[in-house]
């Protein structure tokens, strides 16, 4: 079945008043940092935190009433499954969610919250679908696809309606793929309205299992990425031959890029992307040159991102901007030598964050100690500036940042 314009434009209808009518306000920063005209699509404020909202919606819309009944399953990471538990409780149909064992935190609680009772069962979307598509044989439950289904593309393809109305002369629009219903329902929509617009597709590196099946390539995908809502191996059978037609291209972003992303998101919009989310700025950063002058849409597709990976993700952002550093310093086993060393580190206006000693574990003589110091600086020149400084006043620092640290003195 082929998703249309019209069938878009009646999910939006059908949508109307039940859910967000996100935001596609222009990014001053953004455009300043890539070169392009920035506009950012915040499905992260949909009630359930992503764009899934849309086509769940529209899916179990859809089901007559025995089929309601019955109960629907799903199988996600964390934000198909967080819609079709809210949408199932506000329609008083049962929900059963399968999700992968490393399924976000939060995303489990949200899906229990909306009532859904949830079985954790593999370590991927696709082995999460096999346990979903078992149960719902066993039990004669709906099966609501998150990506593979005409209904659900439809109801994503809004997305790109209200795109186009809030900024109707966007030459790109920049999209993240899993199983490709978010971009197949986008691209329909966006090409209908403007036919000349670029639709660009990004995954994370680690699962290019679009790409690959676009290049009849053999789809080798696999990983512990940051972007869990879009790493999927197997992509939608219905979303394939609407990406081949209606998408320009497919970039792959690393987990660096991913990640800069996301803490740019925090630092420059104010605002919570997950990986995903995220991957359409990576995209526009790691490439500039290729969106220069453009008008660009990018589609932040959701911010359920755990605590705790939101935090590494701050802590890794600030050591690669030179922001944070941990220099190992050899010195005497002395009284004195710490204070002399605190003492030069106050006067560059860095801050001490941890401190440790490092002595039965040193390769060092026994009059001899290493001592590692985390500090809080402004840039990657303030950190040379403090090594320069320390190695005045004799004692040897390096940065422990990579595998292989300079020696400096």
């Amino acid at each position: 079945m082929t998703v249309t314009i019209d069938d878009i434009r009646a999910a939006a209808e059908l949508l109307d008043g039940q859910i967000t009518k996100t935001p596609c306000t222009r990014s001053r920063t953004l455009s300043e940092m890539s070169g392009a005209e920035v506009y950012v699509k915040f499905e992260n404020l949909q009630f359930t935190a992503s764009f899934k909202d849309r086509g769940s919606l529209v899916k179990m819309a859809s089901l007559i009433d025995e089929e309601q009944q019955r109960g629907v399953i799903a199988m996600s990471a964390g934000n198909h499954a967080q819609a079709v538990a809210y949408h199932a409780q506000r329609l008083g149909i049962p929900s059963t969610i399968v999700m992968p064992v490393g399924a976000p935190t939060v995303k489990v609680k949200n899906t229990r919250r909306f009532g859904a009772r949830v079985v954790l069962s593999g370590e991927t979307i696709d082995e999460a679908g096999i346990a979903a598509r078992q149960i719902a044989a066993d039990e004669d439950l709906v099966f609501v696809h998150p990506y593979d289904d005409p209904k659900v593309m439809a109801g994503q393809g809004t997305v790109g309606l209200e795109m186009m109305a809030s900024v109707p002369d966007l030459d790109v629009i920049i999209v993240p793929i899993g199983g490709g219903g978010l971009i197949g329902g986008i691209a329909t929509a966006a090409k209908a309205i403007k036919p000349e617009i670029e639709i660009i597709g990004v995954e994370a590196a680690m699962f290019p299992s679009m790409y690959q099946s676009l290049q009849g390539l053999t789809v080798k995908a696999g990983g512990r990425t940051i972007a869990d809502g879009i790493a999927v191996k197997t992509p939608g059978k219905v979303n394939i031959p609407v990406i081949k037609e209606l998408v320009s291209d497919i970039i792959l972003v690393t987990e660096d890029q991913l990640e800069h992303a996301v803490q740019t998101y925090l630092e420059i919009e104010k605002t919570v992307a997950e990986g995903g989310g995220g991957a359409p700025l990576a995209a526009l950063l790691a490439h500039p040159e290729r969106f220069t002058g453009k008008k660009v849409g990018l589609v932040l597709t959701g911010g359920n991102i755990d605590s705790r990976i939101l935090s590494a993700v701050i802590e890794h952002g600030l050591v690669r901007d030179g922001r944070m550093v941990q220099l190992r310093i050899e010195i005497p086993d002395a009284p004195g030598t710490l204070a002399r060393i605190s003492g030069i580190i106050g006067e560059c206006d860095a801050n001490i964050i941890e401190v440790y000693h490092q002595r039965a574990f040193s390769s060092l003589p026994v009059k001899l100690a290493d001592l590692d110091v985390v500090l809080e600086t402004l840039d990657r020149d303030h950190i040379a500036d403090i090594m320069s400084k320390l190695t005045a006043a004799g004692f040897k620092v390096r940065q422990l940042e990579s595998e292989s640290p300079a020696l400096v003195g």
